[in-house]
């Protein structure tokens, strides 16, 4: 039933006949990637195993899909400007702001791939209004498409200042001057000078910004697969498995996106099994006000997370990429969840809400003990 409903990438762009229309991607690619790799026809067989051993084993797909930068891109602009002085240092001026996810890591890769210059000579230049004229700011898993289109386009613009004084060094004529990896290069021959060595000869600062939209919202999406064990004697959940296949479209720093899906499917796995606000019924008294009573999962309650990426780069931007803060979230509360409501199925318990708490899994076994 699943499968009969994911969008084929045959069908792409597709349109809901709603607002939103699907740019691109490969729903059941993606599916079959993440069936392979959670062992999905292996998972009765665990079952019975677990069963031995006095343990409820369960298993939750989710095929979560979101919309970034959206629903229209178009009264989203982001703001950059890139300042290239002749010795190669850079200066990137961008309207959105890092908070933790590594802007400046990809601000710097985005530069460093179209250009061919060091990192390590490049400075990020944010939240100053008195060098940041304007910006529209990080929200939405935008801030990669939005910002790092707007850097790469102030990038193409000083490439193409620069045509002129390559095709002079080079003896061509501008018109047969690529320039690609790094490289000014006369079309059909191997003659090429590099970026680096073109702005080497310049007297003073090159500088490009733009204050632009992307073409429209991109629709990240993947697919999570849970496996949870529940001890019936005191209700604890624990985490068997985890598998996420994501599209983000292309992956400037697959190291980073990594790192925010595995922190992404945290929060699910937390607000699926533990965090919880509780207040005294009588009087009204929060009683999980600090850490000490307040539940949030630990590194030891993420073991055997496995991500893998399957890209299918968008056309909305001229990265290709299409998001990724929420994605390990989304996924994550409803596949961690149903695994749990799996795993109870064959002990009569229909219903169970979050969060999944040891106290709250076994009042429901008991409450099945009772019937």
């Amino acid at each position: 039933l699943r499968r009969r409903n994911l969008v084929p990438k045959e069908a792409m762009p597709y349109s809901s006949g709603f607002i939103f229309t699907y740019d691109s991607g490969d729903f059941p690619g993606v599916l079959d990637k993440a069936l392979e790799m959670a062992d999905w026809n292996g998972f009765e067989a665990r079952r019975v195993e677990a069963k031995a051993r006095g343990k409820l084993r369960g298993i939750g797909i989710a095929n979560p899909i979101e919309i970034a930068g959206g629903p229209a891109a178009k009264p989203n602009p982001e703001f950059a400007r890139v300042e290239i002085a002749p010795s190669g240092k850079v200066r990137i001026h961008v309207g959105s702001m890092d908070s933790g996810q590594g802007h400046g890591t990809v601000f710097r890769q985005i530069i460093a791939d179209r250009l061919g210059l060091d990192t390590q000579d490049m400075e990020i230049v944010a939240g100053d209004t008195h060098e940041v004229p304007q910006g529209t700011g990080t929200f939405g898993s935008r801030t990669l498409a939005a910002a790092g289109g707007a850097i790469w386009t102030a990038a193409d613009t000083i490439i193409e200042k620069l045509k002129d004084r390559a095709a002079e060094q080079l003896e061509a004529d501008k018109a047969d001057i690529l320039f690609e990896s790094g490289q000014y290069r006369i079309a059909g021959t191997d003659r090429a000078i590099s970026f680096a060595g073109v702005i080497a000869s310049e007297s003073a600062l090159l500088s490009a910004e733009n204050f632009v939209s992307n073409a429209g919202a991109t629709f990240p999406n993947g697919c999570h697969i849970c496996e949870v064990e529940i001890d019936p004697e005191t209700g604890q959940v624990e985490l068997a498995s985890y598998c996420v296949v994501d599209d983000v479209g292309r992956m400037v720093n697959p190291l980073l996106v990594k790192g925010q899906i595995a922190g992404g499917v945290a929060q699910g796995l937390g607000q699926a099994l533990m965090e919880n606000a509780v207040y005294d019924p009588n009087s009204g008294q929060f009683l999980s006000a600090t850490f000490m009573d307040y539940a949030m999962p630990h590194a030891s309650d993420m073991a055997g997370v496995e991500i893998a990426g399957f890209s299918v780069p968008t056309k909305q931007n001229p990265l290709g990429v299409k998001g990724a803060g929420e994605a390990g979230t989304v996924g994550a509360l409803s596949a961690v969840i149903s695994a749990v409501a799996d795993a109870l199925h064959p002990l009569g318990v229909r219903h169970i809400d979050m969060p999944a708490t040891p106290e709250r899994v076994w009042r429901c076994l008991q409450m099945q003990h009772m019937d």
